[in-house]
């Protein structure tokens, strides 16, 4: 073969060096600032459980009690179906998966309150509640009956309940130590911010912590809950929650949205305090925004429409739960937080529906993309890692397997991790 041809050019080296030189520190910026999706599991949900209410059993009896509300309300997938609106086609393996989940895996993530679910108690109870959530984490994960994820939520950095907090935080965290580590599933949840500065705060809180054990620097993170308006709109017109974002240093591992106490500071009446509000969709699209590339994730709020009572009550409390929990997968909110039992039927439900009822449709086009057969579609590849993204989602929950993936598109996990820009994509 000859030697390549060359081709003409007007600028010198020197051009292309400076720029390159110029834009270093934005380089640098954007790796730090925007390194995506950290390529973990996300849970579908959270469960809240008051600190003095955690028991051993805690989770053992969420599921249990779930599964007797189906069995009392929704004996059946076409009783299931008919009341949530799902098809024929995916009522039975939706109704199957959600059943065998709560048999399985009935939480994937549980938060143990020691605010406002818990409330102002004397030192001396909160102090060995606190103590025994740690025993009883630590035991969890030990005979394997824990949670993917467990934590706290602490009392918040404002001034009148600020010590209390961290030194709940300290119990519970030198709890753990003390009955042989941190576990890889800890979350922590520091609610009520309002100021980067009380981030900063719990930057420094568990710098210190680290230091004091002998932890790797950087090893806790923790979830910013957004629940008052200055979160999202500070007093100088700024987006105050991208500055919280850039505040944690790299600790915070997701955003959640607190539907009533946000919703009560907009002066928003307790009728119609609901994730589905419009100031509700606003302070979430900011909150999407900011938290967009950074690698920190999102979880919607919760409804405190309880299913309970007879079973037309039942059933109107599980579509309202159901219809929100898909309104919010719509809105690329993946979690979300539940309050009660009887709120994992329809949770599962609605995730186990989106995830079954796009599949073969994902499958087909991410197929088309690695194939470059392109199809009816002509997707980039953006699109390629959303529709990664989505299958392995479904994987993590239970929504789908992995026989079902391999089938529809040919590809491992491995595969689909590649795709979503983590790992490489196997021959």
């Amino acid at each position: 073969m000859g030697q390549q041809e060359t081709v003409a050019t007007s600028l010198a080296d020197t051009v292309r060096e400076g720029i390159g030189a110029a834009l270093a520190q934005v380089d640098a910026d954007l790796a730090r600032r925007y390194p995506g999706d950290p390529g973990t599991r996300q849970p579908i949900h959270t469960v809240y459980v008051p600190g003095d209410a955690f028991t051993a059993g805690t989770l053992r009896s969420w599921g249990d009690q779930a599964l007797a509300m189906l069995d009392e309300h929704a004996p059946d997938a076409a009783a299931l179906a008919g009341v949530l609106g799902l098809s024929d086609e995916l009522a039975g393996p939706v109704y199957e998966r959600v059943r065998a989940k709560l048999e399985r895996e009935p939480v994937e993530d549980l938060r143990i309150d020691f605010e406002d679910g818990y409330g102002l108690r004397s030192d001396a109870e909160e102090d060995e509640t606190a103590a025994r959530a740690a025993a009883l984490v630590a035991a969890a994960y030990r005979d394997g009956t824990a949670a993917p994820y467990m934590g706290i939520r602490m009392k918040c950095m404002e001034a009148a309940v600020r010590d209390r907090g961290i030194r709940t935080l300290d119990i519970f965290l030198t709890g753990l130590m003390e009955a042989g580590g941190l576990p890889d599933g800890l979350v922590l949840t520091l609610p009520k911010v309002t100021y980067a500065e009380q981030v900063t705060a719990m930057v420094r809180l568990l710098e210190a912590f680290e230091k004091a054990r002998g932890l790797a620097p950087g090893r806790i993170g923790f979830e910013i809950q957004i629940e008052t308006t200055q979160a999202i709109l500070g007093a100088d017109g700024r987006a105050t929650v991208a500055r919280m974002i850039e505040a944690a240093e790299g600790r915070a591992t997701s955003l959640h949205y607190g539907t009533f106490d946000y919703s009560a500071s907009c002066g928003v009446s307790a009728a119609y305090q609901a994730s589905d509000h419009p100031a509700a969709d606003h302070a979430k699209a900011v909150m999407q925004v900011a938290a967009a590339g950074t690698g920190v994730r999102l979880s919607d709020g919760s409804t405190n429409v309880l299913p309970v009572g007879p079973t037309a009550q039942v059933h109107e409390a599980w579509k309202l739960h159901h219809g929100l929990t898909r309104r919010a997968l719509a809105r690329a909110y993946y979690q979300g937080w539940d309050m009660h039992p009887g709120h994992l039927p329809t949770r599962y439900a609605a995730v186990y529906a989106f995830y079954r009822e796009g599949l073969e449709k994902a499958a087909a086009r991410l197929a088309a993309y690695v194939a470059k057969t392109g199809g009816d579609v002509m997707d980039e590849p953006a699109t390629a890692k959303a529709l990664s993204a989505y299958l392995r989602r479904g994987l993590d929950c239970g929504a789908v397997d992995t026989a079902e993936v391999a089938r529809l598109t040919g590809l491992t996990r491995t595969d689909l991790d590649g795709l979503a820009g983590r790992g490489v994509m196997s021959a």
